[in-house]
């Protein structure tokens, strides 16, 4: 049942209506603290993550590629997967660094 209709069915019951939008209130709270704030903090690490990579950074693709940072230019960043293979991909499309997901440090 939704929660809305159960709020809305006991202010009808007899419940207050300042009862119901202090319910309301912190039922926003709670969706905001554990689940818009924390998403909103991690978008901007991988913002400010993507926007510090450097030439020679090892780093992971969100398909699953391994490689390193060869050159970058604007949005467009080369990378080498093996010896003499070189790929073009889209900078957004870059995950994490691979020092971090194999725990080298």
């Amino acid at each position: 049942m939704n929660l809305l209709t159960v709020v809305l069915a006991q202010a009808a019951a007899g419940g207050s209506l300042l009862q119901s939008v202090i319910m309301m209130v912190l039922i926003i709270a709670v969706f905001y603290f554990f689940m818009i704030r924390p998403q909103t903090k991690r978008q901007k690490e991988v913002q400010n993550f993507r926007n510090n990579l450097n030439v020679g950074d090892s780093v992971v693709t969100s398909g699953g590629i391994y490689g390193k940072i060869k050159n970058i230019q604007d949005n467009i960043v080369t990378l080498e997967i093996a010896d003499n293979v070189k790929i073009k991909i889209d900078k957004n499309s870059i995950f994490a660094s691979a020092d971090d997901q194999q725990g080298n440090k």
